[in-house]
């Protein structure tokens, strides 16, 4: 299978969410009982490891050495944007997961409602969500299409459509870890493509902070810099020109979601030492 550095990062964040499992329910910051099995066998054998306490805990560690507190953003947005699909509940006709990699939302709800879910990634990952699903679940529920698109060339309006989505929908669209590895041009022209979404319809998505972009704070991240700048990451957002860039598009932004939120929300019920970090923020918006 053809590879590339964009679509090599779908595995990390499910290693994190696999990882979590691990720890007793009350001290877990993601519930997901698939993510581990998602992931190729080699990560499998790494996940399996972390049954230790010990070495769980040097793992994390690790990881926050090269991007302090990044550990809570990447598990936390998760359960975030789950807290968010439950919030939302029967409002929502539809739901469309943009750049959707090895994550397991869509099959975790097919268990629970019939509702149609749209994954949308690059035809890589498309293709290798497509064997997982295979070897996992024998493959797809009939609610879940797996939508091959390319973010910075394909129009993704048409695509959906003609996956069956209809813009009569009231959509949630879920976009996590996907925006700094775009162009402008390209995240604009996403949401270009979601104008027509009805009326109501939800959107989360994540965005790095554009003064990490452009070098001028490194969020105590040199490593993580040096890697993804230039290479991977591409744009990037300020807090306070959110509900502004929304709404050129329709949007109304109704949260944003950061270190405190995330510290406050789910990791201090869990007595759990662990930091977040300010390089990374989530958003909920709505349609208007």
């Amino acid at each position: 299978m053809a590879r590339n550095p964009a679509a090599q990062t779908a595995y990390g964040p499910m290693v994190l969410a696999a990882v979590e499992q691990h720890e007793p329910p009350s001290r877990r910051l993601v519930d997901d009982d698939l993510a581990a099995p998602f992931l190729p066998a080699r990560m499998r054998w790494l996940v399996a490891v972390t049954r230790s306490a010990l070495l769980r805990k040097w793992v994390i560690a690790a990881m926050d050495r090269s991007g302090p507190g990044l550990w809570a953003n990447l598990t936390c947005r998760k359960r975030f944007i789950a807290d968010r699909i439950d919030e939302a509940g029967e409002e929502i006709d539809a739901v469309v997961i943009l750049g959707a990699g090895l994550d397991t939302l869509a099959y975790r709800l097919a268990r629970r409602t019939p509702i149609p879910v749209f994954e949308v990634d690059q035809p890589v990952n498309i293709a290798r969500k497509s064997a997982t699903v295979r070897r996992v679940l024998g493959g797809p529920p009939l609610s879940v299409r797996l939508v091959a698109v390319d973010f910075e060339r394909d129009d993704l309006l048409t695509t959906l459509v003609e996956h069956g989505y209809r813009t009569a929908f009231r959509t949630f669209f879920v976009w996590e870890g996907v925006t700094q590895y775009l162009t402008e041009r390209a995240v604009r022209g996403t949401l270009e493509g979601l104008r027509p979404a009805a009326t109501g319809s939800r959107l989360v998505f994540t965005y790095v902070r554009r003064d990490f972009i452009d070098g001028t704070n490194r969020y105590g991240s040199p490593t993580l810099y040096r890697r993804v700048i230039n290479k991977l990451w591409h744009f990037g957002l300020q807090p306070d020109e959110v509900a502004d860039f929304l709404a050129e598009y329709g949007w109304r932004l109704i949260e944003q979601a950061g270190p405190e939120q995330f510290l406050q929300r789910y990791v201090e019920p869990t007595g759990r030492d662990l930091g977040a970090s300010d390089l990374e923020w989530s958003v909920y918006a709505e349609k208007v």
